[in-house]
Parts: structure tokens; sequence; C-alpha cells
């Protein structure tokens, strides 16, 4: 039975100019509100969903730019995969899969896209110094000006084979994939917007974060750190980006807020769009222990606060991302985000452990304004 109720099969209300954000889709016959038989089932179910929505939006799976596959199991990646090929058999969109806990019992796959608006033109992005992806997954998708880089791992650039070691080293090897992406984009490191980093150990968090700190400069993306079970376990480390290439991009900093210590921003403006960290739940006093209703509303304001910072406010959210440890926290934080932002942006949830004992929730956001800043 479900945790809490899915969220409708219909485009964001507030939609970006370039971009349909698809919500964290899992495999339930809408009519029903059953779950499908097995992983192959669920997938193939969640995929008629999403195709609902793609649909509405005037598109396919063919503009789809960046997939995000949670799975309940990593044992069963191998039968995701084959159903996975069946639906993009050619300049596949970048993805990343990891394996978390998912909002309904007896899910075993959830499923996140981005796709292209008609009108756009989505390119894949193959670097030459890079060996061709073995998995159904292209290194980047350009849409426009924005690159979408799939979630990368610590791969021998010329053999596609893992390059193992401490997570430092492998974090080092991550970036230098990340970078040859770019630069086959005709952008940098100083391109980056938002980043999601997924680790197998929280102890690990450091030593990632001193690699990591070494490739974003001074004004790094956004980002979310969350634990997550890694496909293949000779990796420490999986890290996805986006990319957005203009003269435009600023750091957002909350009015009386500091810039944080570890190596991200609270936000980056690029044109007319926002991407926040993942935010938690920590106000002027400290962190409510224990309390999932108070750290979200305190996160949700934080996040507020960011968003007035760059002149937008939750009309403008596109789509949200929520990390819980414990996953049956999940309908406070679904409730206080409809009181929050309504129920019109994407959202996709997942159970994933943060990088503070004490942090319950943290909040990624997306959101853009119907007219450009200047």
């Amino acid at each position: 039975m479900l945790l809490w109720p899915p969220p409708s099969n219909t485009p964001p209300s507030a939609p970006d100019r370039d971009l349909i954000y698809i919500p964290g889709t899992l495999g339930v016959d809408p009519n029903s509100g059953e779950l499908a038989d097995g992983v192959a089932g669920q997938f193939h179910q969640a995929m008629k969903n999403i195709e609902v929505i793609l649909e509405a939006a005037g598109s396919d799976f063919s503009q789809v730019a960046s997939v995000n596959v949670f799975l309940s199991d990593t044992r069963q990646f191998q039968a995701m995969n084959e159903v996975y090929r069946t639906y993009f058999p050619t300049d596949p969109p970048t993805r990343a899969t990891v394996g978390v806990d998912l909002p309904m019992l007896g899910a075993s796959v959830q499923i996140a896209m981005v796709a292209v608006r008609p009108g756009v033109t989505r390119r894949v992005v193959r670097p030459r110094v890079l060996k061709s992806p073995e998995l159904p997954y292209s290194w980047g998708i350009q849409a426009g000006n924005t690159l979408f880089i799939a979630g990368a791992t610590s791969r021998d650039p010329e053999t596609y084979q893992p390059v193992t070691g401490d997570v430092a080293t492998q974090t080092r090897r991550v970036f230098g994939n990340i970078g040859a992406v770019l630069e086959a984009a005709e952008m940098d490191y100083g391109d980056l917007t938002s980043c999601t980093v997924f680790l197998n150990d929280p102890r690990d968090f450091g030593a990632m974060n001193t690699a990591y700190r070494e490739f974003v400069g001074d004004e790094p993306p956004a980002r979310a750190t969350v634990r997550a079970r890694l496909v293949n376990p000779v990796f420490g480390v999986e890290i996805q980006c986006v990319a957005h290439r203009g003269a435009d991009r600023s750091v957002v900093i909350a009015e009386g807020a500091q810039r944080p210590q570890s190596p991200f921003s609270p936000a980056i403006r690029i044109g007319d769009r926002v991407y926040t960290a993942g935010m938690v739940g920590s106000g002027s006093n400290g962190v409510a222990k224990g309390e999932i209703e108070l750290q979200t509303r305190q996160t949700l304001a934080n996040l507020g606060n960011t968003l007035a910072a760059a002149h937008m406010d939750f009309s403008n959210v596109n789509a949200v991302h929520v990390f819980v440890p414990h996953i049956v926290h999940g309908r406070v934080v679904d409730e206080l985000l409809d009181e929050f932002i309504g129920t019109g942006p994407s959202r996709t949830m997942i159970g994933a452990d943060l990088m503070g004992p004490d942090y319950l929730v943290e909040i990624m956001m997306f959101a853009s304004s119907t007219e450009k800043q200047h």
C-alpha cells in the first residue's frame, strides 16, 4: 500500500521555458492503484505513466535529456536495464542509477526525468577522450545552453573499466571524466550549476569534499550529498551534474546568511533559472533534533529566503527533490510541501541517509522565472 498518494501525472504548473521535469514515478496502475509485478513490470508501468506527462507537454521519450533510476535492490539492476534499453535504443539520455528506499511498500523502482520541450535542440555530447559507455546512457545531453552530465563514477577514460582506490582518488577520476564532458560541450568546471553526490559511506564525506573542492573554484555549484547504494560495489562515489553556458551566472545567498564552509553554493542563478543546494532544517537555534515537522518547516523557510534573494518565490519552483533518512517521514514532508508550494511542481522523494546524524530531511529545488532578470 502507499505511504501517501503519488503525484498526479500532469506537467508542472510553473513550467520551465525549455525543460519538462518528470516527478519520481512508480509502477502503479493509475486505475487500480496497485503495483505491477516485478521490477520489469513496474518499470513498464512507470514508463506508461511518464508517457502521459510527456504527451501532455507535447514531447516523447526521444526528447528525454536526463534520467534518475532509483532501485530498492541494486541486484535488480540487470533486469531493469534489459527493459530500459527498449525505451532508449539509440542516443539515450544521461542517467544515474542508485539503490535507495522508495515511498511505497513493495516498490522496486522509481523513475524521474528531465525532458526537452518542443522546439529546443537536444544534442548528444560525445567526448573524444572518453570511451562510449557500455551501459545505455550518454555521457552528456545538451538542451540549448544547458548540459546534463550522467552520474559519473571512477572509470578509466580509455577502457571504461573501474579505477579503484579511496574516495578521494575516485572523486578526482570522476571529475576528470566530468571535465571531458564539459570540454566537449565547450564548457568548463566554472559552468557547473548543480550537482548531486551519491556516497556509499557517509564516513567518506570529508575525503570526497577535499577532492571535490579542487575542481569547483570560488563559486561552486549548488549541491546535495546523500548516501546511496551504488550499483557496482567497487565504487564509493557517483556524481551527477548540470552545467549551463552563460556569462550571467551568480551565487545566490539569502539575506543575513553566510556562505557555507563546504564547497557548494546555497544557490546558483543562471539567466532565468535558480538551482538551490540541498538544504536542511538548521536555523538560528540549531537543529530541532528528532522533530521532522519543525525541521521541514525550517528547511522550507531556508529555501524560501534563498529564492527571495534571487527575486523568486515558491510559485517559481518547477521541481523538488526530497531526501529523508526515514522514508516513513515522507508523509509529513509531503503534507508540508503541499502547504508551502502546492501540488504543481514535480516532486521526487527517496529514502537516503544525510551527511549529518541529526538531519531528518534535505530538500533541493529548481526554479525559473517567466521573464529573464537583468
